[in-house]
């Protein structure tokens, strides 16, 4: 029987510590892939506070809009899209116990890196969110960023924005989470949507699944300050105009100011863009920032 030489023993331990040190290490955070990054990236910031948490934005409806759509607010200039992310796109009908949820499915619906979904205000529909040439292709840039990261976007039909609309919701959650159960679920909420990423928040086992809030143009609700979703810390995103009309920017930034004094450095984000309205945060804000600091957030 052939004996081990010092020198081979020293390195076999010096491999023994560094495999047990690396097996330590916390796994690397998914970060998404870029998509178009210098096109949907931020005009001029105008201002910032507390570390970047809060920010506002140069934004120019001549620029923003005019200079971007080749049809103002109806299709997008063609160097914003790329529409190939159609291919990965199912229209579909979930038969649950709380109803049939219509909902849009662009990626990876088994085994996803992350889930989106985007929950539209009043008057939209499921085809809002998987819209490629409306709000300056952003809702293009939001399914290729999932389908190339191997994530999961979802873009659902609801019946209300009160309790029947998160439960319908959350079983939808509750549906493709348990097909990608390592994937954390990060719902976007426009205008009137936000009532139910607050409901959301409320629910225990919905809130143990999000990886992250994103308020659109969106309300507030107190009641976070008290939900499950709170207490785990969940990020929040607000994007909001500073002329919205429906929704006022100072009751929003109020609100954002009382998550951040709620608890100590609470992963909060506010973007206004100044000069913008009601719509203007569904074209502006920066998904794969916006995204990439939530996971790097977990």
């Amino acid at each position: 029987m052939s004996s081990i030489s010092p020198a081979s023993l020293c390195y076999y331990v010096v491999f023994l510590a560094l495999f047990a040190a690396a097996s330590l290490l916390p796994a690397q955070a998914l970060e998404l892939v870029p998509q178009k990054d210098r096109l949907f990236a931020y005009p001029a910031l105008l201002s910032s506070s507390g570390d970047g948490a809060y920010r506002v934005v140069d934004y120019r409806e001549m620029r923003d809009i005019n200079g971007r759509d080749d049809i103002p607010e109806k299709r997008v200039n063609g160097r914003y899209i790329s529409t190939g992310v159609r291919r990965m796109q199912q229209d579909l009908a979930l038969e649950t116990p709380v109803g049939t949820i219509r909902h849009i499915a662009v990626g990876a619906q088994e085994d996803a890196s992350a889930i989106v979904l985007y929950l539209h205000g009043q008057g939209g529909s499921r085809r809002q969110g998987a819209d490629d040439f409306t709000f300056g292709g952003n809702f293009n840039r939001i399914k290729n960023l999932m389908a190339n990261s191997g994530g999961l976007y979802l873009s659902p039909d609801f019946s209300d924005f009160a309790d029947q609309g998160a439960r319908e919701i959350a079983t939808l959650i509750a549906h493709y989470a348990a097909r990608s159960p390592a994937a954390p679920v990060f719902v976007a909420c426009g205008s009137m949507g936000g009532a139910l990423c607050w409901a959301l928040a409320r629910d225990e086992k919905t809130a143990s699944r999000l990886g992250g809030l994103l308020l659109l143009g969106s309300m507030w609700d107190e009641a976070f300050l008290k939900s499950p979703a709170f207490a785990a810390r969940v990020p929040v995103f607000f994007g909001h105009g500073s002329r919205d009309p429906v929704f006022a920017v100072d009751k929003q930034e109020a609100f954002f100011n009382r998550i951040r004094q709620g608890a100590s450095n609470y992963p909060a984000r506010f973007v206004r863009f100044e000069t913008g309205t009601h719509g203007t945060p569904i074209r502006m804000t920066d998904w794969r920032e916006t995204l990439n600091w939530m996971l790097a957030s977990r």
